[in-house]
């Protein structure tokens, strides 16, 4: 992992929590993304997709997008440790339903829909609104950071939201 991580289990208890209560539980979360017009709109630095999500690019990881600006310390933490595990999370699916409903291929994408060869970083809002996501990320950097594989990681992952929650992105495996 590029950059440590450390998130303290009661700050994040309690976060997602509050995340749960405002949206509802994770396999209610899992229906609720929501089709929208094909068409792609752009503003600045953000685009707008056909799914709704929201994507903006920064010039690293180090930058954080304009869309967290609003958003509580312990999502923005969460984002910035994302942006700095892609090589963990390309390797984890996410359990809530956006493989089908925004096309992604990880975990990651929940978070970051694309690191360019020159650091810039294309993030995703998916993660601001989806408890799921903000929770596999969680655990999968924590689980890394306490020395576990990425098999080890991944069939922790699969293990925990195989059941009540959507299906998986299609994640290969890590070798």
């Amino acid at each position: 992992m590029k950059q440590s991580f450390i998130y303290g289990a009661a700050a994040l208890s309690l976060f997602l929590a509050a995340c749960s209560n405002e949206t509802g539980t994770a396999s209610q979360e899992s229906g609720s993304h929501e089709e929208m017009s094909p068409e792609t709109a752009e503003t600045g630095n953000q685009t707008r997709l056909p799914n709704g999500d929201l994507q903006e690019t920064t010039a690293s990881a180090a930058m954080l997008p304009s869309f967290l600006d609003d958003k509580p310390e312990d999502m923005r933490m969460i984002y910035q440790a994302a942006g700095s595990a892609s090589d963990i999370l390309e390797w984890i699916p996410c359990y809530c339903g956006c493989g089908e409903s925004a096309g992604h291929n990880s975990n990651l994408n929940c978070f970051v829909s694309e690191v360019r060869e020159d650091g810039a970083i294309v993030w995703d809002d998916h993660g601001t609104r989806c408890p799921v996501c903000l929770e596999i990320a969680v655990e999968s950097i924590n689980m890394a950071q306490d020395g576990k594989s990425l098999k080890e990681i991944r069939n922790h992952i699969d293990e925990t939201y195989n059941e009540g929650f959507a299906e998986p992105t299609p994640t290969p495996m890590p070798a």
